[in-house]
C-alpha cells in the first residue's frame, strides 16, 4: 500500500504563509521512480503548472498499470527460481534416487555357490578312482519373499519422496515470508522519507510563522529534531533491508543483487475459506502413512523369510579309468543333482523382529497422532493470527482517516491565524505511527497466510 501525502491539504498549508505580494503557485509532481514502479517522494516545486508536467503523469501513470500484472507474478517466480536452485532439494532428491535404487537391489537371488576340490587321497570305486570334483549350487528364496521385499524397498522410497515435497514447501514458506518482510522495509522506508519532507514543509511554515511573531523558535527545533529521528529510523531500516536481501539471494541461490517487490499490497476484503481436513494431506502426515506402510511390508517380508529356503544344485566328479580292464562305465564321470532344504528350526530371531515391527508400528501411530495435534495447533493460531492481522490493518485505516481529519481542523484554525506547531507534530507522529502499524499488519497476514498454505494448501 502506498501512503501518498495529501497533496491538496500541503497546498492549504503553504498558500497561509504566501503574502498577497508574494503569492506562488506550489505543484507536487512525480519527482522519478524508484525501484521498479514506485513514485518518488512528493516534492514540492516553486513553479507554474504546465502542459508537460501532466502529460509526463499521465504517461508514467500507464506505465504503473502495465507493471501490476508483472508484480503479481514476482513471487511465484522468486519461489520456483529457489525450489530450482535449492541445494538442499538437490541433496534430497538425490538421497531420493538412491533409496528408489535399493528397490533394483531387493530383485536378487543369493549368491550362487562354486566349489571345486581336488582328492589328494584318491578314493576308489568299481568304475575307477576319483580324482576331482566340482560343485554349483543356487538358494531360493520361498515364494514370495522377493516380492515382499520389493515392496518394503518401494514404501521406503515413497517415504523418502515426501522428504522432497516437504523441503519443497518449507523453501516456499521461507521465501514467501522473506517477500513480505522485505516488501514492508521498503514500505517503511517510503512512508518515512514522505513523512520528513511534509515535515519539511511544516518547517517552512513555522519559520514563516517566527517571522511574523506567530511562532517560536523552540517549534522550528522541535520540527529539525523530529526530523533528524525520522533520518535515523530510516537508515536503521535500510540496513535492514540490505541484510534481508542478502538472506533472500541465499535462499534463491544467487549472486548478490537488488530483489524486486511488488508497489501495493493490500489486505483481501473477505477471508479465504479454509478446511481443516486439508490438514490430512499434508506431506508430513502422508509420511508417517508412509513409513508406516514400510514397517507393515517388513513385517511380511520378515514373515516370508522365516519360511524354508530351497536350494538347487549340481556335483560334477571326474573319475580316472581303472588300467588293464574291459568293462562297461570304466572312468564314467558322475553326476549328482542336489537338493537342499533350509528351514529356521530355531526361529526366535524371526519372532523377536515381528514383535520389534509391532512396537514400531505403535510408535508411528503415537508420533503421527502428535504431529497431526502440533499442526493442527499451529494452523488455528496462524489462522488466528491473521484475523488478527486483518482486524489490526481495519483499526490502523480509521485511525489514519481520523487523524487526517484532526490535521484538517487544525488547518483550518490557522485561517484564524492560530496554528500550534506541537499539534502539527503530535498529528503527525500520530498518523506516522498508524502507518508503520498498518504495514506491519499487512506483513503479518502474509506471513501466516504462508504458513497456512504450508499446512493446508
Amino acid at each position: 500500500m502506498k501512503y501518498k501525502i495529501q497533496h491538496k491539504k500541503k497546498d492549504e498549508i503553504m498558500k497561509q504563509v504566501l503574502d498577497d505580494d508574494k503569492m506562488l503557485d506550489f505543484l507536487v509532481i512525480p519527482s522519478g521512480i524508484e525501484g521498479q514502479h514506485d513514485i518518488n517522494p512528493v516534492n514540492i516545486q516553486h513553479s507554474t503548472f504546465n502542459i508537460q508536467h501532466f502529460q509526463k503523469t499521465i504517461c508514467f501513470i500507464f506505465l504503473v498499470i502495465l507493471g501490476a500484472n508483472a508484480n503479481a507474478q514476482l513471487l511465484e517466480n522468486y519461489i520456483q527460481q529457489a525450489v530450482e536452485n535449492s541445494p538442499q532439494v538437490e541433496a534430497i532428491e538425490l538421497q531420493y534416487e538412491v533409496v528408489k535404487e535399493k528397490v533394483n537391489e531387493a530383485n536378487t537371488l543369493p549368491n550362487t555357490e562354486f566349489g571345486a576340490g581336488y582328492f589328494v587321497s584318491e578314493p576308489e570305486t568299481r568304475t575307477g578312482a576319483q580324482k576331482a570334483k566340482v560343485s554349483v549350487r543356487q538358494m531360493m528364496p520361498w515364494f514370495g519373499t522377493i516380492t515382499a521385499r520389493e515392496n518394503y524397498r518401494s514404501s521406503l522410497a515413497d517415504a523418502a519422496y515426501a522428504d522432497i515435497v516437504i523441503a519443497k514447501r518449507q523453501l516456499a514458506m521461507q521465501v514467501t515470508q522473506a517477500y513480505y518482510q522485505l516488501y514492508a522495509l521498503k514500505t517503511k522506508q517510503e512512508i518515512l522519507q514522505q513523512n520528513l519532507e511534509l515535515l519539511s514543509t511544516y518547517e517552512d511554515l513555522a519559520l514563516n510563522a517566527v517571522e511574523v511573531d506567530k511562532a517560536s523558535s523552540v517549534a522550528v527545533l522541535k520540527l529539525q529534531i523530529r526530523q533528524n529521528e525520522m533520518r535515523e529510523q530510516r537508515e536503521l531500516l535500510m540496513g535492514d533491508e540490505l541484510a534481508l536481501q542478502s538472506k533472500f539471494n541465499n535462499l534463491l541461490h544467487q549472486e548478490e543483487q537488488p530483489i524486486m517487490v511488488e508497489d501495493s499490497i493490500t489486505i483481501p476484503e473477505e477471508e479465504p475459506m479454509l478446511t481443516m481436513n486439508d490438514l490430512e494431506l499434508h506431506p508430513e502426515l502422508e509420511k508417517y502413512d508412509q513409513l508406516y506402510l514400510s514397517v507393515k511390508n517388513s513385517a511380511s517380508l520378515n514373515e516370508s523369510e522365516s519360511l524354508p529356503s530351497i536350494g538347487l544344485g549340481m556335483d560334477y566328479i571326474a573319475v580316472e579309468e581303472r588300467p588293464n580292464m574291459n568293462f562297461s562305465d570304466n572312468g564314467k564321470d558322475i553326476f549328482m543333482p542336489m537338493l537342499s532344504v533350509s528351514i529356521p528350526i530355531f526361529n526366535n530371531k524371526y519372532k523377536s523382529v515381528e514383535r520389534q515391527l509391532e512396537i514400531q508400528q505403535e510408535e508411528l501411530r503415537a508420533q503421527r497422532e502428535n504431529r497431526k495435534n502440533e499442526l493442527d495447533s499451529r494452523l488455528k493460531e496462524a489462522l488466528q493470527q491473521r484475523i488478527s492481522a486483518r482486524i489490526s490493518y481495519q483499526t490502523q485505516q480509521k485511525n489514519i482517516e481520523q487523524a487526517q481529519d484532526a490535521e484538517a481542523i487544525l488547518l483550518k484554525q490557522y485561517e484564524t491565524g492560530i496554528l500550534d506547531f506541537q499539534d502539527v507534530l503530535d498529528i503527525q507522529e500520530l498518523q506516522l505511527k498508524f502507518q508503520l502499524k498498518q504495514v506491519e499488519a499487512i506483513k503479518n497476514y502474509y506471513l501466516q497466510t504462508a504458513i497456512i498454505n504450508y499446512l493446508s494448501n
